[in-house]
């Protein structure tokens, strides 16, 4: 499934797709990111993925040059104001490798893992350098997250339902049965 990434931004990461396949019995969470034109990354630049609900802990994936961490908190750049709730997990990469001075580049995709498939609009920010000045550069734009949603129940468990009614109904019938032998 791919969706939305939400709105454009014009300087700093971004995320440009968003795609979610299911995985045992959980759900991959796909984030292709690009660096704009203008932009150069530079070791210590990040970006933060807000209220991943239902992170399974050590799932997460990126290219070489990159490292992981995650918390209810997490880093938010300067100047930006995301909504974020404190009680679910916060997704952090950070940048280790050589700068890349090169905007308008792909730079991979970045993934984890979550015990939810249904998406809800979220924050994703980041922190880069600008390649004209060297100056410090934040983001802030939305982008796709799970969410727990309503849980429904597998056929099997409803055919197992179904089996039950019956034999409900055939107990209320006997008692009611005996009770008028009496």
């Amino acid at each position: 499934m791919l969706l939305s990434t939400g709105k454009s931004v014009h300087a700093g990461l971004m995320p440009v797709s968003v795609t979610v396949t299911p995985e045992a019995e959980n759900y991959r969470w796909t984030y292709a990111i690009v660096l704009p034109t203008d932009s150069q990354l530079q070791a210590g630049n990040y970006f933060t993925i807000y209220d991943f609900a239902g992170f399974v802990p050590g799932s997460a994936s990126m290219p070489a040059g990159w490292e992981f961490s995650y918390g209810n908190v997490g880093p938010t750049p300067p100047g930006v104001v995301p909504t974020d709730d404190p009680n679910v997990p916060n997704l952090n990469w950070y940048y280790t490798g050589n700068t890349i001075t090169d905007g308008q580049t792909g730079l991979g995709n970045f993934w984890a893992i979550s015990t939810y498939d249904g998406p809800v609009d979220s924050y994703f920010t980041a922190r880069t350098n600008r390649t004209s000045d060297g100056g410090i550069d934040t983001n802030i734009t939305t982008t796709t997250v799970p969410v727990p949603g309503p849980q429904v129940p597998e056929p099997a468990t409803l055919a197992m339902a179904g089996l039950g009614l019956p034999l409900v109904g055939f107990g209320w019938w006997a008692r009611t049965r005996r009770s008028r032998a009496v």
